[in-house]
């Protein structure tokens, strides 16, 4: 066998936040590079790409993880001419593309939904439902009294990103709708990003728009905040007559609320002071579109007080007495006044036609 020490350039058109072990595997795929080729470029063993391919293979029952490796497969060169021996012993060297193909996502767009989408799925009873023929993906969640609440959307190419980055993980591929939950892997990434808060102009746009207010709740409260929201503990509760304290459609209300303040920090960029917003949008100087113009008008709407405790609990995530104390008002008292803004804010919402439709 001839061994040919010839410098190879091998030249992918991936988009730069397609996973190293992904592109090794689509590399070995697509291109017909082989283990020891590929781990020569990669400067790594042999065996850790022959786990990285075998494991991908494994995956191909996935339909998100399926759906993106086809996608992606396109961005690939033609597959290498060599014959398998000769390719195995070539000094291969894998280059990206300065100017990769566009896909329409980047690594600023997969962290921005991150921030919405893992955390969301780190709530109790959350999955990320997806369907084959829809371009969306939807986290429905549980709730105490036997039924699904809609708590996010993202688009399908997202979910398939987060599946590729082994963040998500199903448990029947084969189902006509596909339910993910969060993985230990997207656990860490999340809590990773929420601790990147504290220096976020140097790592996330998105998280530098945020409010201070939002990221300082989660610092101070940790793994229950990520965990579920103020309204989620309040639904868990029974009247005297037995009934939940705060109804499925409330909830429902609330978690629309809190998806549009998500979006209008994306989309705005730039941090927003709601409270500020609330007494008087006439004379700020901030146009809002979207998200941000229906969160704007449910405040508005509600008015203070009512905007007020809508703001801190369905958007910030503060806790009632955190609320409470806050706002000047007696203990105890904040949930009765969280129930009023949020029965304000499911009329606001019927009467505009916004109104959250349950999936399940």
């Amino acid at each position: 066998m001839t061994v040919t020490a010839e410098r190879v350039a091998i030249v992918t058109h991936l988009p730069a936040w397609v996973p190293d072990a992904a592109r090794n595997y689509l590399a070995h795929t697509e291109t017909g590079l082989s283990i020891r080729a590929l781990a020569r470029a990669s400067d790594c063993h042999a065996s850790t790409i022959l786990r990285q391919v075998r494991r991908f293979e494994n995956r191909r029952d996935d339909p998100l993880v399926d759906d993106a490796l086809r996608r992606l497969a396109g961005h690939m060169p033609a597959r290498s001419p060599a014959s398998d021996g000769e390719t195995a012993f070539m000094n291969v060297e894998l280059r990206n593309d300065p100017n990769p193909q566009p896909d329409g996502l980047t690594e600023d767009h997969i962290t921005r939904e991150a921030n919405r989408i893992l955390r969301r799925l780190c709530e109790t009873g959350a999955v990320l439902a997806v369907a084959r023929e829809m371009e969306m993906a939807v986290v429905v969640r549980d709730d105490p009294i036997g039924g699904t609440t809609r708590t996010a959307v993202t688009e399908r190419a997202v979910a398939q990103a987060f599946a590729l980055r082994d963040w998500i993980c199903c448990d029947d591929p084969e189902a006509r709708i596909v339910r993910y939950r969060i993985t230990n892997s997207g656990r860490s990434a999340i809590r990773q990003m929420i601790e990147a808060s504290g220096f976020a102009e140097q790592q996330s746009p998105f998280i530098s728009s945020m409010d201070d207010r939002f990221f300082d709740d989660i610092r101070t409260a940790g793994r229950v905040t990520i965990a579920e929201s103020p309204l989620i503990g309040l639904s868990r509760r029974r009247g005297k007559d037995g009934q939940p304290f705060l109804t499925r459609d409330l909830v429902t209300a609330g978690e629309r609320l809190r998806e549009d303040f998500e979006l209008a920090n994306i989309e705005a960029n730039t941090q927003l002071d709601w409270a500020a917003l609330i007494l008087a949008p006439e004379e700020t100087n901030v146009h809002l579109d979207g998200a941000g113009q229906r969160v704007l008008s449910a405040l508005h709407d509600l008015g203070p007080g009512l905007g007020d405790v809508a703001l801190r609990c369905c958007c910030y995530l503060e806790g009632l007495e955190a609320a409470e104390r806050k706002m000047g008002w007696a203990a105890r008292s904040g949930k009765i006044v969280l129930r009023i803004a949020l029965q304000r804010l499911k009329r606001h919402y019927d009467v505009q036609g916004q109104y959250a439709p349950k999936i399940g």
